[in-house]
């Protein structure tokens, strides 16, 4: 595991994403629906990198994270079994320290994305958040940016067998 140093609360943001990388499967969300004749086997795997002085770096080759600097983080994830994956969504965590990066989140072949600010609990295109207003009544209102814990990725259509999927999203170290 790559050694770490703490440099204005770098070391514990590094030390999650580095099991995000050692352990990126966890981070997705599988639900499958076997069809007849076969069995969906999908098999996740999640990057993330760093770009400093023009280069792009993997995570797992950084010491440590900036404050400002921006990590891309991309889920793959590939059926490599004999039926076709029904359901599939793929969920990415937004690590502790860092804030989404608004607008980042895509995924490919028209996938749905939604977030949570409750840990992964519900998700929403558009969370909200009551906020009390100057004369004491309570107004429902966007969740800022910074409050999403996941973003989920789903998709109409089922990870065929032999298929890949992708999905992507960036954050902002705090």
């Amino acid at each position: 595991m790559t050694r770490l140093k703490n440099r204005r609360g770098a070391a514990p943001l590094l030390a999650l994403v580095v099991v995000a990388l050692v352990c990126g499967g966890a981070l997705a969300q599988r639900q499958l629906k076997a069809t007849a004749g076969g069995r969906p086997e999908v098999k996740v795997e999640l990057s993330g990198s760093v770009e400093r002085g023009g280069a792009r770096l993997p995570l797992d080759k950084v010491e440590n994270v900036r404050p400002g600097e921006v990590l891309d983080w991309r889920i793959v994830s590939s059926n490599d079994g004999t039926a076709d994956a029904r359901d599939y969504k793929a969920v990415g965590h937004i690590p502790a320290g860092t804030a989404l990066v608004a607008g980042s989140a895509a995924g490919e072949n028209g996938s749905t994305v939604t977030y949570s600010i409750d840990g992964g609990k519900t998700f929403s295109t558009q969370p909200i958040v009551e906020q009390r207003q100057a004369d004491g009544t309570v107004k429902k209102v966007p969740a800022p940016v910074s409050m999403y814990t996941e973003v989920r990725y789903e998709w109409s259509d089922a990870l065929a067998a032999g298929g890949k999927l992708s999905a992507s999203y960036r954050v902002r170290v705090k």
